[in-house]
């Protein structure tokens, strides 16, 4: 999936973003999140005004946003999935069900299938090591997963 959108339109809204919240203190973090709010991602061309308009190097805005995987680079599917890859939920079976919704979705980590319609994420620990394994379906949670609990989970995304 793609922005539509010219470069010359991405820099003209993320730069709207910018004024509206650069007075805040710190205002990187809330400009990326309300940019990729706008375009389900953090497109590359709002990277150059985000700096230019911080006075910060390009290099050091990327390096924000690629700290934090929740930024993303191209937008995300209609669904995403999280699959807990920590250690309890790995010890609970964690990686023969991720390498069996990998195989489901013909896809592998960080890509969203070809009608777009799931994203698969790994994600470090969703706090319900108790109840490992764990995923995340479009913010919500779901723990004590199996074979079948996943394959349901994933039939969801196409309804």
């Amino acid at each position: 999936m793609s922005l539509q959108l010219s470069s010359r339109q991405v820099a003209e809204r993320t730069q709207a973003v910018v004024e509206d919240l650069a007075q805040l203190e710190g205002p990187l973090l809330p400009i990326l999140h309300e940019v990729q709010k706008e375009f389900g991602c953090v497109p590359e061309e709002a990277l150059r005004t985000i700096a230019e308009a911080l006075n910060l190097s390009r290099a050091e805005v990327h390096g924000v946003a690629s700290f934090y995987h929740d930024f993303r680079k191209e937008p995300a599917g209609r669904h995403v999935l999280k699959i807990c890859r920590a250690e309890a939920c790995q010890s609970m079976g964690g990686d023969a069900l991720a390498d069996g919704v990998r195989s489901a979705l013909g896809i592998d980590w960080h890509e969203t299938t070809p009608d777009g319609r799931v994203t698969l994420e790994p994600v470090y620990c969703l706090g319900l090591c108790s109840c490992a394994p764990a995923a995340m379906l479009d913010g919500e949670l779901h723990g004590r997963l199996d074979e079948t609990a996943i394959r349901e989970l994933v039939k969801e995304t196409g309804r």
